[in-house]
Order: C-alpha cells, then structure tokens, then sequence
C-alpha cells in the first residue's frame, strides 16, 4: 500500500488550468504544482497571464502559457497542440475559466446570456473534448471542472444570475456524463462547486451576499484564499482514484443550512 506523501504526489503529471493567470484558478494552479505538476495555464489577456508566470517561474514551478478563448475550438485545440508539444502528455484538465452577466431574468439580453454559456459551459465541453482525445489515447487523464453552488440552489436576495446558474447546474450534469462514459477508459471527471470566494467575479455579489452568509451559514463567512487549492489537489491525485462522477461543494456549509 503507498504511503500518504505518495497518493498525493503530483511530480511530472501535467496539468492544463483554464482561467489559471489569476484568482480561483490561479490557487488552483498553484496547489498543482507545490505538488509537483507541470502547468500550461490559459488566460484571456496577456496582461494577467504574464505576471503569474512570472511569480510561478521563480518558484521554479514549470510552466507554459497561452492566451485563449475557451468558447473558439481552434483556440482550445491550439492548446492542447501546444500541451502535447510541450510536455508529451495530459494528465490533469482543470476547467475553470468563466465569466458571468446579472440582470433580471426578463431583462437579461440574450447576446449576454449566449455569451456566458458559451464560455463557461460550451468551453468545458471543448476542452473537456479535446484533451479528453488524448486522455483517451494514454487510458488514462483527470478532469476537474469548476461549477459553483448557483448550479444547485437559487436565492432571492442577491443579483439575478440566470445565465451563470444555468451553465454551472450544466457543469454539473455534463460531469457526470463524461465520467459514465469514460471511466471505463481510465478517465476521472468530477466538478467542484464553490461558494463565495472572493475574486474579481465574484466580488460584487459578494457585497449584498455576505450579510447573509454571516447570518445564517454554518461557517459564518467567505471562503478564504487557499481554501479550494487541496480539493483540486486531491481531485487530481490518486488519493481519489475511486472517485468519478461527484461534485464536491466548497461553501463552509451555505447550501445545507435552511
């Protein structure tokens, strides 16, 4: 029986991070690594995507880059390419670029709407099938996709975020699918789904939420930075391998308290 250092060892395992330059995904990123993976993190702008490579390479992490739409398949395909290139192999996906527009749901545009699925849903089902490709050629391969508990409880007193709660309750029933369908072929899918952390994101939302959250949540307060980056490392490692299908929440309790 391995050891517990040795179930959670990530050493030349090669992850891709979507939205890895900053926030969530950049915490994410960086548990990876501390536990020995090579990255390729993707990000929509050179502006944030430069700085964290910097920070990661003078921590001697190992890691790639590239700016990338994740709702354009080419975009998505070159990374992958670039991935295969670079490292060989893909053992880790990490799907966590996303975007959000609030508006009430009778006045929600549709471009918005579109625009929000396109990149949050429609862009884990690319990447999820691209690397998923290679996955598949090696029999193996981990994917962790970022839901959020907006696709699994409504609320009334925070802004109105049809679009983002419709593609995150998405994520979520589009892991289980690719898990059923590729387990048998040496595949993990799983989704986290975080509460509030704060991020660029999330922030003005959390300005009206976290009265509430301290009110009535079982952990009275918002997730802190560093909270996430062990549930994707153990996602990733063989610490689960027995684990596929299963969404994880990450809301110091939010969505079982009444």
């Amino acid at each position: 029986m391995r050891t517990l250092r040795e179930l959670y060892d990530l050493t030349d395992r090669v992850a891709i991070v979507t939205g890895g330059s900053r926030g969530l995904g950049e915490e994410m990123a960086e548990g990876l690594a501390e536990a020995g993976c090579k990255l390729m993190i993707c990000a929509r702008r050179q502006e944030w995507l430069g700085p964290t490579m910097e920070n990661f390479r003078a921590r001697a992490f190992k890691v790639a880059g590239m700016i990338c739409d994740v709702s354009e398949p080419r975009e998505v395909q070159d990374v992958v390419d670039s991935t295969m290139e670079t490292y060989g192999k893909i053992d880790i996906l990490i799907n966590n670029a996303g975007i959000a527009w609030a508006a009430e749901p009778e006045k929600m545009p549709l471009d918005k709407w579109q625009k929000v699925l396109d990149v949050n849903l429609t862009g884990t089902f690319l990447f999820s099938q691209s690397a998923g490709k290679e996955m598949l050629k090696a029999g193996s391969g981990c994917i962790i996709n970022i839901a959020s508990i907006a696709g699994m409880v409504g609320s009334v007193s925070t802004s109105h975020w049809a679009g983002y709660a419709a593609s995150k309750a998405g994520i979520v029933g589009l892991t289980r699918e690719l898990a059923a369908t590729w387990a048998r072929n040496g595949i993990r899918v799983n989704a986290i789904a975080p509460g509030y952390f704060h991020s660029r994101l999330a922030d003005p939302a959390i300005e009206k939420a976290e009265p509430q959250i301290k009110a009535t949540s079982p952990i009275p307060r918002v997730g802190e930075a560093g909270e996430l980056k062990g549930v994707a490392v153990f996602l990733a490692s063989d610490a689960a391998s027995y684990i596929t299908g299963q969404t994880i929440v990450v809301d110091g309790g939010r969505t079982i308290a009444s």
